[in-house]
């Protein structure tokens, strides 16, 4: 069943992060530094930063969370902090972040979620979530996902959120294994 998005105009910065969208089970907002321990739990744990090729120290989280910030100002969205709707706790990462590959620029979703959640759904509810805001708010055209070959569990999330892989892409410089899938999903297609 597809999730409804709720986009919320949230409050100031001054008065706790802004709620961006609900679903059924998560809320997602801006990220703070308050988020540190939370993503330290994703960006610290090898084998969810496999594709990533390195783990981040508290230093570089701070840096990233920096850089979402700045893309809220910039661009009006990044990645956005993933919390349980029931509990408040952050267990991961999604949002949409503009990408330029080859002189081509598009809305990118991406996805990072803490191991101990992984196989319930939540990376497909929040992506869902955050394709339906690029169609419904930033007025994309189109929504791509960019996904190693060998990261079949994000494969899966852009395939149910009714991304089929376009072309093969080199991205991101400092990888050893640049070669990545172009997932894209056009505004109208029929999604699962």
């Amino acid at each position: 069943m597809e999730q409804k998005m709720k986009p919320k105009t949230g409050a100031s910065l001054s008065s706790g992060p802004r709620e961006i969208l609900r679903t059924q089970r998560l809320r997602l907002r801006e990220m703070t530094e308050e988020d540190l321990p939370a993503l330290a739990k994703i960006m610290q744990d090898p084998v969810a930063m496999e594709a990533y090729e390195k783990t981040y120290s508290d230093q570089q989280i701070l840096e990233w969370i920096g850089r979402n910030v700045r893309r809220y100002r910039q661009d009006g969205c990044g990645l956005w902090a993933a919390e349980l709707l029931e509990s408040g706790q952050v267990i991961g990462q999604c949002g949409l972040a503009r990408q330029t590959i080859d002189g081509f620029s598009f809305w990118e979703t991406g996805y990072l979620f803490q191991r101990a959640f992984w196989g319930r759904g939540y990376a497909t509810e929040a992506a869902r979530a955050c394709r339906d805001y690029a169609f419904s708010q930033l007025g994309a055209s189109a929504v791509y996902s960019i996904v190693k070959p060998s990261n079949l569990a994000s494969q899966k999330v852009a395939r149910r959120c009714g991304m089929t892989p376009e072309r093969e892409v080199l991205y991101n410089n400092s990888l050893k294994d640049r070669r990545h899938l172009l997932f894209k999903v056009e505004k109208g297609e029929p999604s699962l």
